[in-house]
């Protein structure tokens, strides 16, 4: 047992059939028909490899695709061929959740055998519109039809779905209400790692926080600043653009109006009682980019223009950054600098991946953004821990207790080690 929940060590999984939820959500070209990442899906593999190496009947459960983008649904014949690939293992694709063929494949499974069901978000109780309105309980959860259907075929639930452990669905809090449950490698790795940052990190701890998702950023730097584990914060992308208004900083119409078609008005406000409370501890930037055609054009933070859309931080505030970054004791990330994808907007992600990388201390990033940003710019391999969390992450670093993190608790609260 760590922090309250069962681990694989504390169950004997030999010839068990057992409910492993990962989150591999991925990005897809649809068009080619290909992964176009497998980071979520390479940190799961030990997860499974263990579990099939110790004779269970592996049961993987999973999710493509946000339920709010219907377009972004896929099935998971793709990741099936990843798995195969990365554990070299047989790894049958099974085109149904919870429904007789589903059943009749899992009864049919001989120990070590390795299955994944379809992306359990073709089920409604999944979705997030179910989640959101009905508010059901872990325990109203559990006589979901995806639970009532499955949970007598197994003998553990394991959750290795950190990246979703901030969502309340069936897959994810309903089993635990069950069936003896336990955390996978890749959920006792991030949960152990995150846990040190708030608690313990190397100092100077040195938080770079970015991108466009920025509602729970701020309590995040709230949380992080008002209990000391971060004794920096440099800003970048939205969350800097956010917090230059708070300033009083002019940065243009163009911009400013950006914020508010985002309805991120309330954001500046709580940056206003941020920086009254930490102002010292916040780095605004000092110089912006915009881009006009295709040309990188940058400005003093006086001299911004009223028309253009600022997309980066500018070259004096990335000197800045990576210096800080790279005398750091431990430093997150969490959100690119600015609109990496593009070329004449780069600069400012790329730079801080790259200290992040060359830092002396230990560097963490997480997020789908950074992760992605990472990749592009051929870093993952030099950062000290790439996190598959990015709204989970988040909300765990404001303070939030994770729905997730309590079912598993309770879990082993209720039933201790049955197996």
């Amino acid at each position: 047992m760590k922090h309250g929940i069962n681990t694989i060590d504390d169950y004997n999984v030999n010839g068990k059939t057992v409910l492993l939820r990962v989150d591999i959500n991925e990005p897809i070209d649809k068009e080619n028909r290909k992964l176009k990442d497998i980071t979520r899906i390479e940190g799961c593999i030990p997860t499974i490899k263990e579990l099939s190496d110790k004779k269970a009947k592996v049961v993987i459960l999973a999710h493509q695709g946000s339920d709010i983008e219907y377009q972004s649904y896929y099935d998971l014949s793709l990741h099936a061929q990843a798995i195969r690939e990365l554990t070299g293992m047989p790894v049958e694709f099974v085109p149904d959740v919870c429904g007789p063929y589903a059943v009749e494949r899992i009864k049919a499974m001989k120990p070590g055998d390795i299955v994944l069901l379809d992306n359990v978000r073709f089920m409604a109780e999944e979705m997030t519109l179910f989640e959101t309105k009905l508010n059901l309980t872990p325990e109203q959860q559990a006589q979901t039809l995806v639970v009532r259907r499955l949970a007598p075929l197994a003998d553990l639930y394991v959750c290795d779905a950190f990246a979703a452990a901030h969502r309340s669905q069936p897959t994810l809090v309903g089993f635990e209400q069950v069936l003896p449950s336990a955390m996978g490698r890749l959920f006792e790795k991030e949960y152990t790692i995150i846990s040190d940052i708030l608690k313990s990190p190397a100092r100077p701890c040195v938080f770079v926080l970015g991108g466009a998702k920025i509602q729970d950023t701020f309590m995040m730097m709230d949380k992080v600043l008002k209990e000391g584990a971060a004794d920096l914060v440099l800003t970048g992308g939205l969350v800097a653009n956010v917090m230059a208004v708070a300033k009083d900083i002019d940065i243009g119409k163009a911009s400013e109006d950006f914020i508010y078609k985002k309805n991120l008005e309330e954001c500046i406000e709580t940056a206003r009682e941020i920086l009254d409370a930490y102002g010292d501890k916040i780095v605004v930037p000092e110089d912006f980019a915009y881009v006009e055609g295709e040309t990188r054009r940058e400005v003093n933070v006086e001299d911004v223009p009223q028309d253009k859309l600022l997309v980066d931080i500018g070259h004096k505030t990335i000197a800045k950054y990576e210096q800080i970054i790279r005398e750091a004791g431990t430093v997150f990330m969490n959100g690119p600098m600015g609109v990496f994808e593009k070329k004449p907007s780069e600069d400012g992600t790329k730079a801080v991946c790259e200290a992040a990388a060359d830092t002396k201390g230990l560097s963490v990033i997480g997020g789908g953004d950074s992760v992605s940003a990472a990749n592009l710019f051929g870093v993952s391999e030099r950062i000290g821990y790439i996190c598959t969390g990015g709204g989970a992450l988040v909300r765990f670093l404001s303070g939030e207790e994770l729905p997730v993190v309590k079912a598993l608790k309770n879990a082993r609260t209720k039933q201790g080690c049955d197996l």
